[in-house]
């Protein structure tokens, strides 16, 4: 059947970012939807913020297209151009290649919750406020040097 149950996914707020990028996130938990479907070609998780939390460091992708749909209560996305707040229903696109960092902040006393979705090619990308890039291998300094964390995917 392809409804899925998605309390029966588990659920996870775990980081692979490296300290101190890592506090932000913390108010972040994510059910895997796409390996829970069987689906291998593209990414989806359904992701629920706390009040206060991030969706992840502000950042973007070389390879992947990004879409998000917000399900309930209300975000405000930050992007290069400034900040957009999202209630539900509304639908954000990214992309691959276009360098506009991107993240989301529950700035609300309630909970919110959305579904992201990517597909393409994992060939890295940069976060835009801090000393961090990605690839498939892990995260880097900007200068090439390689921070000890493993990356989660």
């Amino acid at each position: 059947m392809p409804k899925l149950d998605i309390a029966a996914i588990p659920q996870s707020n775990a980081t692979g970012y490296p300290a101190p990028f890592d506090q932000a996130v913390e108010g972040r938990w994510w059910r895997r939807l796409a390996p829970a479907g069987g689906l291998t070609a593209l990414g989806a998780s359904h992701v629920v913020l706390k009040p206060g939390g991030w969706s992840s460091q502000r950042h973007w992708h070389r390879g992947q297209d990004e879409l998000l749909v917000m399900l309930t209560g209300e975000a405000v996305l930050v992007e290069d151009e400034g900040r957009t707040v999202l209630r539900p229903g509304d639908v954000c696109a990214w992309a691959e290649g276009v360098a506009n960092g991107h993240h989301l902040i529950n700035e609300s006393g309630a909970d919110c919750s959305f579904v992201a979705i990517s597909a393409g090619p994992d060939l890295g990308g940069e976060y835009s406020d801090i000393d961090m890039t990605f690839t498939d291998e892990g995260y880097y300094h900007k200068d090439g040097s390689r921070y000890p964390a493993e990356r989660m995917k």
